[in-house]
């Protein structure tokens, strides 16, 4: 076994880079010789060093990886990885130092815009999918089978399309529900034809035909008035519902009988009926919902609950189911809103879909907005809705209280003259929220720039300098720069954060005012403008990870979200605002954690406080990534780290393996939202 280790100059981050891995070379070897692959034309390979490590060393270390980094393997010990490994070799006949090198390997893939997804189809979707035998089984088994009434309004549906759509609700394994559809004057002349056959086949079947030409939100209603069942599902014509699909909410209605909303996975599918671009959604969260319908599809309600909000509103005409999860979800708690992270609905995307249904749906922005406005009541007046960086996305900006709360930005330097010159002046010089101080905390800095920096800038009456003359920690720093906070919103500042856009402040604080959120974190870049932190992530890399990393700035990233507001488990304190309320409430960071996972730490302490955790795109600045404390490349910083790690499994145990903002079909070795 060998160790390759690379010295790796960024030019355009002037940052030194050291990567090691382990590789295999057999005993015949004679020669190596290293090239620099096309994606890697940006960077320079300073120094490449080798060195032969033993076989114990190599599986010892290897194992520690997996056991750190790789799902499969997460908190096992290194003993009992080697033995998994084993069996699996056994199992298939290959040598297991080649699956540990394979499953090695797999830890360092950083960055897969492109995955197979028909790959996850045969190796993950189709092993789980449910036998006949084990459906009828489970249906003897459940206390509740109600009737799901599935609505389905069409106008001038291709024929073919039409089939295959109604077959899909009558090849459900489920066998209780209605199909309810209504034809809005189609002008097609298979259209009444083929529904007739179908409802004249199957006595679930009912029809109502529009006596004349309304639009998909009156046709939505009419269809409505047909449904005997206790839960309502919406469908469109362009759309077909899985196999199993009303087998598994009513599966998850029998483990949570409390909940009145569903809602699942979804993907898109051709005229050929391929599957692609899966979309795969995370459990219930507010912020991203009123950014964007990220639930869409396959949705469905109680049907009280729809009746006691008088169905759908025909005011927001384009927009009607958007505007329906927002009145009902309102009206509803947490935990009665489902999802089931599974692909239950097929959407052909095709001229003629819902969403340009109606020849009077001119503006569907008006209606979008209006459907917002709807679920602020009276509220609406205080908030200020926007069109987003996307189509179908919007901005919701959040009314400041007046006056504006004094905010207290707290950074913590040792030396490090340059990045922290840049910080304060660019928060001094483009900062448009006016009511923050700045409260420089000194580690021990001996550098005559820095000091005399620090001596210059503290004429300014905004800043404020205070000693901590205490070994670096990160934890218990920030703890004492908030007891001299004069704010009610704490700002935890890295030094080597540089302002971008004058209202970064002025968007945080906003949310940040919030009673309901907790920590909110911005949108920060590398130099060369990719993605340093657009949140983090539970469970990535064994522990927590920022996830679209590299992706570059302009770039949607997965399903929009580098574009959206949203809830996340955790956002990193390079740049995180909070009420002071809460920080106290929470008892601040914790102090033994004094380099890593502090800041995921305390996010998990105020998720679990009750409040939600809130990432936006709107606040954007540069961070030159650990400039001050340096890389974990001492025998002490490693230590330290393992134990820090240690102590984020040991204390939250399962949370870091389910984390809500996040999909359990997505890797957990990656950071670009890859299928599992």
């Amino acid at each position: 076994m060998i160790l390759i280790i690379k010295r790796i100059l960024y030019p355009l981050l002037r940052t030194l880079c050291i990567s090691k891995q382990f590789h295999y070379l057999p005993a015949s070897l004679q020669a190596l010789n290293f090239r620099q692959s096309a994606s890697q034309r940006k960077t320079s390979n300073r120094h490449i060093y080798h060195a032969w490590l033993t076989l114990l060393f190599s599986q010892k270390h290897l194992a520690q990886r997996l056991a750190n980094i790789h799902h499969l393997y997460r908190d096992n010990q290194k003993h009992e990885i080697i033995s998994k490994l084993k069996a699996e070799a056994q199992n298939t006949g290959i040598h297991w130092h080649k699956i540990a090198l394979t499953r090695y390997n797999e830890t360092f893939i950083k960055h897969s815009i492109a995955r197979n997804y028909n790959s996850w189809i045969e190796q993950s979707e189709k092993p789980n999918l449910p036998s006949s035998k084990a459906i009828a089984q489970a249906l003897e088994a459940m206390a509740l089978q109600p009737l799901i009434s599935v609505l389905l309004p069409i106008y001038n549906a291709n024929e073919n399309q039409l089939h295959q759509c109604i077959a899909s609700v009558l090849n459900q394994s489920y066998p209780h529900w209605q199909l309810c559809i209504t034809c809005d004057t189609s002008t097609l002349d298979h259209t009444k034809t083929l529904l007739e056959k179908y409802a004249a086949g199957d006595k679930r079947i009912e029809l109502f035909f529009c006596k004349t030409n309304k639009d998909i939100t009156a046709a939505s209603k009419d269809a409505l008035a047909l449904v005997h069942g206790d839960y309502v599902a919406l469908l469109n014509h362009n759309g077909l519902l899985a196999k199993h699909a009303l087998y598994r909410i009513i599966e998850e209605l029998n483990k949570s009988p409390q909940a009145a909303i569903f809602y699942s996975d979804e993907d898109k599918i051709d005229i050929n009926s391929n599957r692609f671009e899966p979309n795969f959604k995370p459990d219930w969260n507010p912020d991203l919902l009123l950014s964007q319908n990220y639930i869409s599809h396959l949705a469905i309600y109680k049907a009280e609950l729809i009746k006691t909000i008088n169905g759908f509103r025909v005011e927001v005409e384009g927009n009607q189911n958007h505007d329906l999860l927002l009145h009902c979800t309102s009206q509803l708690k947490d935990e009665q809103i489902v999802h089931i992270p599974e692909i239950l609905y097929h959407w052909r995307f095709v001229e003629g879909s819902t969403s340009s249904y109606s020849s009077e749906n001119t503006n569907p922005n008006n209606t979008e907005v209006k459907a917002l406005a709807y679920r602020f009541g009276h509220s609406a007046a205080e908030v200020k809705i926007e069109a987003g960086m996307l189509p179908n996305t919007y901005r919701i900006r959040w009314p400041i209280p007046r006056p504006p709360p004094l905010v207290s930005l707290i950074i913590p330097t040792r030396d490090g003259y340059q990045v922290l010159k840049q910080c304060v002046d660019s928060i001094l010089e483009k900062t448009t929220y006016a009511n923050y101080e700045i409260i420089i905390l000194n580690n021990q800095s001996s550098c005559p720039d820095t000091l005399s920096y620090l001596q210059s800038i503290s004429a300014d009456h905004r800043v404020t300098i205070h000693p901590w003359d205490h070994e670096f920690n990160y934890s218990a720093i920030n703890n004492f720069g908030a007891t001299l906070a004069k704010g009610s919103i704490l700002g935890l500042l890295n030094n080597d954060i540089k302002v971008i856009n004058g209202g970064w402040l002025e968007e945080m604080v906003s949310h940040a005012c919030r009673d309901d959120i907790g920590c909110v974190g911005a949108k920060l870049y590398y130099l060369n403008d990719t993605i340093q932190h657009a949140g983090i992530i539970l469970g990535i890399g064994g522990i927590a990870d920022h996830v679209h990393k590299h992706f570059c700035r302009n770039e949607p990233g997965y399903c929009s979200r580098l574009k959206l507001v949203q809830n996340l488990s955790a956002v990193t304190g390079a740049c995180l605002l909070v009420r002071k309320s809460v920080f106290e409430e929470v008892k601040g960071l914790n102090e033994n954690l004094a380099i890593a996972f502090n800041d995921v730490d305390f996010c998990l302490k105020v998720r679990e406080a009750g409040y939600r955790n809130l990432w936006t795109p709107y606040a954007e600045l540069y961070h030159h990534e650990s400039v001050s404390r340096g890389a974990n490349d001492t025998r002490k910083k490693r230590t330290r780290l393992r134990r820090e790690a240690d102590y984020m499994r040991k204390h939250w145990g399962s949370a870091l393996h389910t984390d809500p903002a996040y999909n359990p079909n997505l890797t957990l070795i990656r950071t670009d939202f890859s299928p599992k």
